[in-house]
């Protein structure tokens, strides 16, 4: 499991390791049943204080991402398919967003389209 975090970013750094741990798992590198590692290990690898891993984490588990269990470790739940559907679903929001603005500055629906078909 990759994860990257933005010092720069104004997004907090709690957000990142959420958005990089549910990237991790639509692109396939984490799978259902993955432990993921403990909110120390992962705190001591990212150079970060436990509490934000541990913020993250408890989000995670609330959006049935991942699971603790206790002396065991934290896995990923079975119950993932979800997380691509919301990606798949925030893709198309942001496309009809940046349409509906293209649409704004005067540009036909044909025009659009066209130019997505040929690429540029």
């Amino acid at each position: 499991m990759l994860i990257v975090l933005d010092e720069h970013s104004r997004k907090p750094i709690y957000e990142q390791i959420i958005s990089e741990i549910k990237r991790n798992v639509y692109e396939g590198a984490l799978k259902p049943k993955d432990q993921i590692p403990s909110i120390r290990e992962l705190a001591t690898t990212l150079g970060i204080n436990p509490n934000t891993v541990k913020k993250s984490y408890a989000v995670l588990e609330n959006q049935n991402i991942i699971q603790s269990r206790s002396t065991k470790g934290t896995f990923i739940t079975s119950k993932i398919d979800h997380i691509l559907q919301d990606t798949i679903n925030s893709c198309y929001s942001k496309i009809s967003s940046e349409i509906e603005q293209l649409i704004k500055l005067g540009i036909s629906k044909e025009e659009i389209f066209k130019r997505i078909r040929v690429g540029g």
